[in-house]
């Protein structure tokens, strides 16, 4: 492996202590060996020789019989506005570590955009391991430039549509499910992105603010035990608490489990009972969620009973089996972490060349590839892996062309739309598939050209 020493950059213009991220920036979010490889290639005079890679899982996480591709958007969006300005060749100049890099590549960068092409499959849509979420067809150095982006926005985005439709599919369709992870997911960035996925993965709302006004939605959130305990001092009482937070925000649940929950309740009951109070829900945070709710939906039977506070489609399947008295679920910390998805992004066709490794472990097919499912009365039957161009009877392709030569075919699906698509993609699933405890994942067959051309590319890498 090769390290390079810490260096004096010396373009005091570029440095950036707060490490925030603009549009700008994009180019350079990337890990180094993917500029050193950029510059070899130039060196050696193949950096425009039209390359394919294809971006996939070799297994799916723990616990997982699907994933739900996400992140397609931002995906396309980097794509587009891909370009090297001035200060940032200046910066990578001053590393030092390019001392040996070709001039070309220099004027390659200050020139460059991407020009390719792309394939997907629709946000949405269940996949399986060793299919391509994407592929990239564009000049080896554009090609190879992009892959630590497009990598950190799949693999994360369909992690979080992934488990957002897992918790959909636990909690059924009438149960309200927000998203609350932002304080909770990896960066600033990464909170945007998780209320993303989740709304597209089947959730109702998000309480990240700026995510939800950027998206067209309306935010959606209760109150934090801070505010009761600070009123309760202050003005007297926890109910104290509860009348002026009603008396602002009417619509929002009220946390009552910041003292006593059922005294809380009780209180509360009361006071509906007598007409004092119209109140749409109460949220609990702690405590034995079965129980407690079996308790409050008994004084106050016309509310809406909110949970939050850790949970996951594991707890949430635990409690709707209790028989808990639950009518929505909040989500955080659970939904925006946890088991990543190990998405790959690997080079399968170059100068029209097949390709392939065949490290232990690390098999991948050569060629470029497309998806072949076959559904029959809305349930999928089979999938089938297989090269780009073959016809195969009675099967949909899923990779579609969504960005040529550079330039994005569509506009960007509304949420709206890649939401139903998860419904109806997860709906198709065998049940075995669905089920959270040891799933079954759809056997993937491989096509009987796809065979061939694996074993000749074998023959021909080994002769």
């Amino acid at each position: 492996m090769t390290t390079f020493p810490h260096m004096d950059y010396g373009q005091k213009s570029y440095q950036n202590p707060e490490l925030n991220l603009s549009v700008e920036d994009y180019s350079l979010l990337t890990d180094l060996y993917q500029l050193t490889m950029a510059a070899c290639y130039t060196g050696e005079g193949i950096e425009q020789k039209q390359a394919s890679f294809e971006l996939f899982v070799r297994r799916l996480p723990e616990g997982f019989g699907y994933l739900i591709a996400m992140g397609l958007a931002q995906v396309l969006e980097y794509l587009t506005k891909f370009r090297f300005n001035s200060a940032q060749i200046s910066a990578l100049q001053a590393t030092g570590i390019f001392a040996h890099a070709p001039e070309r590549f220099w004027s390659l960068l200050t020139k460059g955009a991407f020009t390719g092409d792309v394939w997907a499959v629709p946000e949405g849509t269940a996949v399986f391991a060793n299919e391509p979420l994407l592929r990239v067809e564009a000049p080896l150095w554009q090609a190879q430039l992009v892959e630590t982006y497009l990598l950190n926005t799949l693999n994360y985005q369909t992690l979080i549509a992934t488990r957002a439709a897992r918790l959909r599919d636990i909690a059924g369709e009438k149960a309200t499910l927000l998203e609350f992870g932002a304080r909770r997911a990896f960066s600033p960035q990464a909170s945007l992105w998780a209320a993303r996925a989740a709304l597209a993965g089947g959730l109702d709302a998000t309480s990240n603010v700026l995510a939800a006004l950027q998206l067209g939605e309306k935010p959606s959130g209760t109150m934090a035990h801070a505010l009761v305990m600070a009123l309760s001092a202050l003005e007297g009482s926890e109910e104290q608490a509860f009348t002026a937070f009603h008396q602002y925000f009417p619509g929002a649940p009220l946390l009552i489990d910041t003292y006593d929950t059922v005294a809380a309740a009780q209180r509360l009951a009361e006071r509906v009972n007598s007409g004092e109070m119209t109140l749409s829900g109460v949220r609990l945070d702690s405590g034995d969620l079965v129980s407690l709710s079996k308790t409050v939906r008994s004084l106050l039977p016309d509310i809406s009973i909110f949970a939050s506070g850790d949970l996951d489609e594991w707890k949430i399947a635990r409690l709707i089996k209790a028989g808990a008295e639950i009518d929505g679920y909040g989500l955080g910390t659970k939904l925006v972490t946890g088991s990543p998805v190990n998405g790959v992004y690997k080079l399968v066709d170059i100068d029209g060349i097949p390709v392939m490794k065949e490290s232990s472990g690390k098999f991948t097919y050569p060629g470029r590839k497309q998806i072949y499912r076959s559904l029959v009365g809305g349930k999928l039957q089979a999938d089938k892996l297989g090269l780009f161009n073959e016809n195969l009877v009675s099967s949909q392709p899923l990779l579609q062309l969504v960005m040529k030569q550079g330039q994005q075919l569509q506009p960007h699906e509304n949420l709206a739309t890649i939401r139903q698509r998860t419904s109806i993609s997860v709906a198709s699933l065998p049940e075995e598939t669905r089920r959270l405890e040891n799933p079954v994942s759809v056997k993937v067959e491989i096509s009987k050209e796809l065979q061939k051309l694996t074993e000749e590319t074998k023959r021909c890498w080994r002769s």
